[in-house]
């Protein structure tokens, strides 16, 4: 680690960890990933890696583009939430 620079391994360790916390994070509506670690105080590019790791086995779900590439995530239909 260098300048207090976390590994990726560990960030996407901790993806399990954190899929409760996020999930939690959209329950009452969808956000985009900086409104996201807004909320649960956790930097946005972290948060970035594991709302893709989400999205990619269909816990969270784009909803809209709403500024320039920005999407908002929320709760898949599969998911059950």
């Amino acid at each position: 680690m260098n300048g207090g620079t976390r590994d990726l391994r560990e960030i996407i360790r901790e993806e399990l960890l954190m899929k409760d916390v996020i999930l939690g994070a959209v329950k009452d509506g969808p956000r985009t990933v900086p409104e996201i670690a807004g909320a649960i105080g956790r930097p946005a590019h972290e948060v970035l890696i594991w709302v893709m790791g989400l999205r990619r086995y269909g816990h969270l779900a784009e909803t809209e583009e709403v500024d320039e590439g920005y999407y908002r995530y929320g709760v898949s239909a599969g998911e059950g939430s």
